[in-house]
């Protein structure tokens, strides 16, 4: 078994890429493999790479020189199918958010989130789960509206399958999930699958998002 969670990390501010090295070296079951002040030269870095190097969460800033983190989204996505990329931005606008979960980030942490926080997210999406800022989180669950009326989408996920969603939306991960709802951990895993498949989706982001444009989330003035 692997010993380390590779990480990689895209920032073009060697104050901040200092901290998160730093902070990362603090942590036995992570190493800090790669970084880079632009998109371009860690893809152009993947292709040289040796296998056993690459990394397996990618920490990706949106405002870099040259190519922005939106437009190395897909980059990213197609060099490393398997990899997991949580954005590290200061930017929380709308269309950022938006369009990060729709091109497949397993998360979207504003650098507001503190070391700690950050290391718990690269845990949380290389173990399968989401990273969303509470804010962020909130943005999603309270904003974003329904581009589908109501139908038989309601019947699509049953009763638990609804209250484990939604607190994925509130940005719980799957442990505290399973002790809000008194259930095992492993049920939550099963859970959440079969919300993915129904939904068809890979990660909590894009649960959420499809969710609320199909209209099985209530919207905040629904009676």
């Amino acid at each position: 078994m692997k010993s380390h969670i590779r990480v990689m990390l895209v920032e073009d501010h060697p104050e901040y890429r200092e901290a998160i090295e730093l902070a990362l070296k603090k942590e036995s079951a992570m190493e800090l493999t790669s970084q880079f002040g632009t998109a371009e030269r860690a893809l152009l870095s993947l292709k040289d790479g040796l296998p056993h190097m690459q990394p397996d969460v990618i920490l990706l800033d949106l405002n870099l020189p040259g190519m922005d983190g939106l437009d190395a989204i897909p980059c990213f996505n197609s060099a490393l199918p398997d990899t997991k990329i949580i954005i590290l931005t200061q930017s929380d606008r709308e269309a950022d958010v938006l369009k990060a979960i729709t091109l497949g980030a397993s998360g979207y942490l504003l650098k507001s989130a503190t070391l700690k926080q950050i290391t718990e997210g690269i845990r949380n999406v290389y173990h399968g789960g989401a990273s969303l800022d509470a804010s962020i989180a909130k943005f999603i669950l309270t904003t974003l509206k329904t581009k589908l009326h109501k139908g038989d989408t309601e019947q699509m996920l049953t009763d638990r399958e609804m209250e484990v969603l939604t607190l994925l939306a509130e940005g719980l991960v799957k442990k505290e999930i399973a002790e809000r709802l008194s259930i095992s951990s492993t049920t939550v895993v099963t859970h959440v699958s079969h919300i993915y498949e129904k939904l068809n989706v890979t990660n909590a982001p894009s649960a959420i998002d499809k969710a609320y444009r199909m209209g099985i989330f209530p919207t905040e003035n629904a009676d």
